[in-house]
């Protein structure tokens, strides 16, 4: 058996592979990867990482944006958001944005991963589900990513924290928030007005 066909026995379809995972099936990896991506067999997502896609009648079905992730990071721990989640909150944000967000320990940076965008925050805590409170705290942290009135959002994320559970609120805050949503819930918390700027 060639040293090729012995890689392609190993290769899943559907997974997304790093190179290094793959040389221990391989005597010349990056040759033979050459060959399957240059077959249509293999796709290179980005430096490093592969896709054997899965085929369907209707064609090649693409990665998952969660195992995408996993084989970047080489990591389960992490965490994917959308600036959309911002609008069930209630608090006038209602654009809709393309960008995935990935809490992450271990990068930072803007990331193409099979043409699409994914912004790598490393953060030391970040949930594995997302509450209300982590939510408002999170909308802080990026509020110069959106697009809507920042004063107006301001107040209106002032009256929503009046409405959600303190503690969990400045629990939030004290794990995930970065140096202007500290500011302002230091405000929030301890007046319980609703005038604030940053």
């Amino acid at each position: 058996m060639s040293g090729l066909m012995a890689l392609k026995k190993h290769l899943k379809a559907g997974r997304v592979y790093r190179r290094g995972e793959l040389a221990q099936w391989s005597n010349a990896v990056d040759r033979h990867l050459q060959d399957l991506v240059k077959q249509g067999e293999v796709q290179k997502l980005s430096g490093g990482v592969y896709y054997y896609p899965k085929q369907t009648v209707f064609g090649a079905v693409p990665p998952e944006d969660e195992d995408l992730v996993r084989v970047f990071l080489k990591d389960d721990r992490f965490y994917m958001a959308s600036l959309n989640a911002y609008n069930g909150l209630g608090v006038g944000t209602t654009q809709l944005y393309n960008e995935v967000l990935v809490y992450n320990s271990k990068r930072d940076g803007h990331h193409v991963l099979n043409g699409r965008s994914f912004f790598f925050i490393k953060r030391p805590f970040f949930p594995t589900k997302p509450t209300e409170e982590f939510l408002l705290v999170d909308l802080l942290n990026n509020l110069h990513l959106l697009a809507e009135d920042k004063e107006l959002l301001l107040e209106n994320v002032a009256k929503k924290a009046e409405t959600l559970s303190q503690s969990q609120l400045l629990k939030a805050v004290q794990e995930c928030g970065g140096v202007r949503a500290k500011k302002f819930f230091a405000k929030v918390l301890s007046s319980g007005t609703v005038a604030y700027g940053l």
